[in-house]
């Protein structure tokens, strides 16, 4: 069992603060142990109620606690942690850091922590350009302090727009777990030392130079196992089609569009030691594209198109004579008869493993955050119980480091 990697989130008072609630509940399930120090500004906005529900943990909010203080709790509070972040992080708190203040227990942390410190900025914009917070940022970039963000867009106060807003969840926790894995975890990991290729999310196939033909995925779940293997020590080679996801920290990705870009991406991304297609690639393409936007006629008729078939990514690379995954999982997303259509699946197609779902519209898998699934199996079937895109992908990847340990050879006595 791999040791959870501890955070610290210093929640510093500014509106965005209630954004962390998320970032505490998503940490969690990517197998965080979160705790929290609150400064008296953020108990404005949010209550310490509502973090200890979240991480189970006491919340810290008072320098001066008696109990917590006997035993030098601040001190404490600095080590016992592989990283600190510090969110939203207002001007303020970002003066006093840069400043070695000490006057409450949220600075008095940063000031005695020998870990590294992630600041996500979150202020009004005209706060975030005014030269005071630029040259703190600066002198804080120099004594080696993180940061990430901040974003630009809609402010919360009416009618005020600019580069101030506090990151999206996801980027936040992509620059935490870039920070909080030491190289050396993800050397000794299960994975160490293999090539994982991985597809997710759709492709769109051109019907004019506006439209396309495409599907409903996110590319969630694959992110989620390319983020896994990565974790695991694995060198992870990503080829996902057009999503609005962030790629996972230390993973090597490669953007396509369509499915023939997407297969000449896998093909040249080979060898690999497994092959993961969890994109849903579209099954067929216009045969002739239009060069120009499609307009309507003037009597009203629809246009008709010729589809031509696409090509079967995962069928092309588990019949490769060379250069063939020692395993090639493929995903079967189903509307009906799932387990069947995942069985035929796995012969037709020369996969080892077939993850299988059903993507119904009344399940909420397509863009949601949870799947079910079931991996089929020449062995049978496994069924898998509800559970976050995270850890099914943790699971999955689990799985695939203990099949290929399986496939080592056995040492004799007189090895």
């Amino acid at each position: 069992m791999v040791a959870k990697r501890r955070v610290l989130l210093i929640v510093s008072g500014g509106i965005a603060a209630y954004k962390c609630l998320d970032l505490v509940r998503r940490l969690g399930e990517r197998g965080f142990a979160v705790r929290t120090v609150m400064t008296k500004a953020a108990e404005r906005f949010v209550t310490p109620l509502s973090f200890g529900a979240l991480t189970n943990e006491r919340v810290f909010t008072d320098l001066f606690d008696l109990d917590e203080e006997r035993e030098i709790g601040h001190i404490r509070l600095a080590r016992d942690t592989d990283l600190i972040v510090v969110a939203p992080a207002t001007a303020d708190i970002i003066a006093k850091m840069a400043g070695g203040h000490a006057n409450d227990l949220a600075t008095a942390v940063l000031l005695a922590t020998d870990k590294p410190v992630l600041v996500a900025p979150a202020m009004n914009p005209r706060m975030w350009a005014n030269p005071a917070t630029q040259r703190n940022v600066r002198q804080l970039r120099a004594d080696g302090i993180h940061f990430v963000g901040p974003a630009s867009g809609e402010m919360a106060e009416r009618g005020e727009a600019g580069t101030g807003r506090l990151v999206e969840v996801p980027e936040l926790i992509e620059a935490i777990e870039r920070l909080a894995m030491p190289e050396s975890a993800a050397q000794s990991g299960a994975l160490a030392g293999r090539h994982v290729l991985i597809t997710a999310g759709p492709t769109h196939e051109p019907i004019d130079p506006v439209r396309y033909i495409a599907n409903r995925s996110s590319g969630k779940q694959g992110y989620e196992i390319a983020a896994a293997a990565a974790q695991l020590g694995a060198r992870v080679t990503l080829v996902s089609g057009p999503v609005t996801l962030t790629p996972p920290p230390g993973v090597e990705t490669i953007r396509v569009v369509t499915a023939a870009e997407m297969l000449e991406a896998v093909s040249k991304a080979l060898p690999a030691d497994i092959g993961v297609f969890a994109a849903a690639v579209a099954d067929w393409r216009l045969a002739q594209p239009k060069p120009e936007k499609i307009k309507k006629s003037a009597g009203g008729a629809a246009p008709t198109f010729k589809l031509a078939e696409n090509p079967d990514i995962l069928r092309t690379v588990a019949t490769r004579q060379t250069d063939r995954p020692t395993l090639i999982v493929g995903f079967a997303a189903e509307t009906e008869d799932v387990l069947a259509h995942a069985k035929k699946k796995l012969k037709s197609k020369g996969a080892d493993w077939i993850v299988a779902n059903d993507v119904s519209p009344e399940t909420g898998i397509m863009g949601g955050d949870h799947n079910t699934v079931h991996l089929v199996t020449a062995a049978g079937v496994e069924n898998w119980p509800n559970m976050s895109k995270c850890d099914v992908a943790a699971r999955l990847v689990e799985r695939i480091a203990q099949h290929l340990d399986q496939l080592r050879p056995k040492r004799t006595a007189a090895e």
